[in-house]
């Protein structure tokens, strides 16, 4: 045999083995490894912003990895990643693959001050550049979609143009990246009456998700954002396919304010809530939007959200 052969044998041989090495058991289990999922068979599956996780333990200063693990901890099945404008995607993605905590959604909380329906161009265009952030930075962790707040009446009558034009430049990146964008109803005074009564329906969030006539954009519904304004039962079965994921906290209408999830001054009607989901055969996120902590803290809002949910 020749060298020129002897060289062109061996080097298939590596080949060969290179390949047999890289689909043995062993590796198949490294790779699988890196893939991080969240816990399966639960038709509900409960979360806590990353926001809410405390940044410091005794003075030490948390990383990003011990705050996902906090999570962890505390019983959550994951996180709500509403820090995205503070982190790199490569950030996010390796604190997610070294914990094993699963993200599920992204926020850049940017969104208020820089924003959709702002009259500056430039503004306009820093929202857009957040939101898409958020989009790959949601990929990159294993989430499924990103929750914006679309902006402000106060900008104007042209404000709600301005958002769908913003969100409609973002549709080809969400969907290269099946990333649904998530409009969270917020008390911003745009579809709905800021001074109105109790009795509000859903319907002008209903038609403007509907405008795109896109299966990437759709309602992250904040269930005690909107009860001092509607019935939360009623507006899940109107939002139906459409609510993708919720936002959950405790609002008192008697005292006109936010209060902890299914506490004694928490008069959201829970029980109602449960079986309006029923209804509209919900499967996925509710994840909690009040006061964080530490892990003894994360872990009593793990609990309300559990009896909120009767899990």
């Amino acid at each position: 045999m020749s060298d020129l052969n002897r060289r062109h044998l061996l080097s298939l041989s590596a080949g060969a083995a290179a390949l047999a090495a890289s689909s043995s058991p062993a590796n198949a289990a490294h790779h699988e490894s890196d893939v991080v999922s969240p816990p399966s068979g639960k038709p509900l599956l409960i979360a806590t912003k990353l926001g809410m996780i405390a940044k410091e333990d005794g003075g030490k200063k948390l990383t990003l990895a011990e705050r996902l693990t906090m999570a962890k901890d505390a019983g959550f099945d994951g996180v709500d990643f509403d820090e995205a404008g503070d982190f790199t995607i490569d950030e996010a993605r390796k604190a997610v693959q070294e914990t094993g905590v699963f993200v599920h959604n992204a926020i850049n909380h940017a969104h208020w001050k820089q924003r959709l329906t702002s009259a500056d161009a430039a503004e306009r265009k820093q929202s857009e550049e957040n939101i898409a952030h958020c989009l790959r930075l949601s990929h990159a962790a294993g989430g499924s979609g990103v929750l914006i707040v679309i902006g402000r009446a106060s900008d104007g009558p042209d404000a709600e143009k301005r958002a769908h034009e913003g969100i409609a430049n973002l549709l080809p990146l969400a969907a290269s990246l099946g990333q649904p964008i998530l409009v969270e109803n917020v008390w911003n005074q745009m579809m709905y009456d800021h001074d109105g009564a109790p009795d509000q329906g859903p319907e002008k969030f209903i038609e403007f998700v509907d405008s795109f006539k896109s299966p990437w954009v759709g309602m992250y519904y904040d269930i005690g954002n909107h009860w001092k304004y509607g019935q939360p039962a009623e507006w899940i079965r109107a939002f139906g396919h459409r609510c993708v994921k919720l936002d959950v906290k405790g609002f008192s209408r008697a005292t006109d304010k936010f209060v902890d999830i299914t506490s004694a001054d928490d008069d959201l009607p829970w029980d109602q809530v449960r079986k309006a989901l029923q209804d509209i055969h919900y499967h996925g996120w509710a994840t909690a939007e009040v006061k964080g902590g530490d892990l003894a803290r994360l872990t009593e809002v793990r609990k309300h959200m559990q009896k909120a949910f009767a899990l």
